[in-house]
């Protein structure tokens, strides 16, 4: 499901290029996100974006196609999986999806062995205002993507997590909600609902003091998309925004 975000960059890559970039990204939270991003270049919110887990770049160029002159994208991945190739195919994709080399980055390497000063050094350093996280799925990787993460957030930034409540990861949601709670200036804005097995839930996470920015703005924009009951974690609203809305028929 492909929603337009009004960034004329990026909605032909939704439309026409983003199903043929290997990848497991839903095109349904892509478009919520690229909106978002759009959103945060008229808000004044300058800073780049970032990746963790890039793969051949789907989500990826989805991203970085809503920069602004002076901001960089950052793709950070080991690209040895499935093959040392994986590398050269996102140098593909990005061209010919109409990314320019100038635009972005490419750091291979684990997370592990970054400091929060690697990851922007490509980019002349400056802060991150949307970080994607799809990296490894266990308690020690998605603890320390977020440590490398928060540090280099732009206050009213979004961080972004993948395949929360994956039926194939149950323990990933609760290291998130572990982090939450030593870091309570953080909350879950929203949760995008997944499309199918492969095409995950997301976590859209912000600093407390940024949720009035987006909030009411997502639930605007999205309304045909907004689970009406939405959901309470750790005690606040959070929005539920899904492709299909609906509740239990009783009779």
């Amino acid at each position: 499901m492909y929603l337009p975000t009004g960034n004329a960059r990026l909605d032909p890559y939704l439309q026409d290029g983003y199903e043929k970039v290997l990848g497991m990204s839903s095109g349904f939270a892509a478009s919520v996100c690229g909106y978002i991003i759009r959103r945060q270049s008229e808000m004044g919110i300058v800073g780049h974006v970032a990746e963790i887990g890039t793969f051949e770049g789907r989500f990826f160029i989805a991203a970085a196609l809503g920069l602004q002159p002076g901001e960089h994208a950052i793709g950070i991945d080991v690209f040895t999986w499935p093959s040392e190739a994986v590398l050269d195919h996102l140098h593909e994709n990005c061209a010919r999806h109409g990314l320019k080399r100038s635009e972005y980055t490419a750091i291979k390497g684990n997370t592990a062995d970054m400091t929060p000063a690697d990851v922007v050094a490509p980019a002349g350093g400056g802060k991150v205002r949307f970080f994607h996280i799809d990296g490894q799925h266990d308690d020690p990787n998605i603890t320390n993507d977020l440590n490398l993460a928060a540090p280099l957030m732009h206050e009213s930034g979004i961080i972004v997590l993948d395949d929360m409540l994956h039926p194939g990861y149950p323990e990933l949601v609760e290291s998130v909600h572990r982090w939450l709670r030593a870091h309570p200036e953080w909350r879950v804005l929203g949760i995008i609902d997944r499309e199918d097995i492969v095409a995950a839930a997301k976590y859209v996470l912000c600093r407390v003091e940024a949720t009035a920015l987006y909030e009411m703005d997502l639930l605007k924009a999205f309304a045909p998309q907004v689970y009406p009951l939405g959901c309470q974690l750790a005690g606040h609203f959070t929005m539920v925004l899904t492709p299909n809305p609906r509740l239990a028929k009783v009779d």
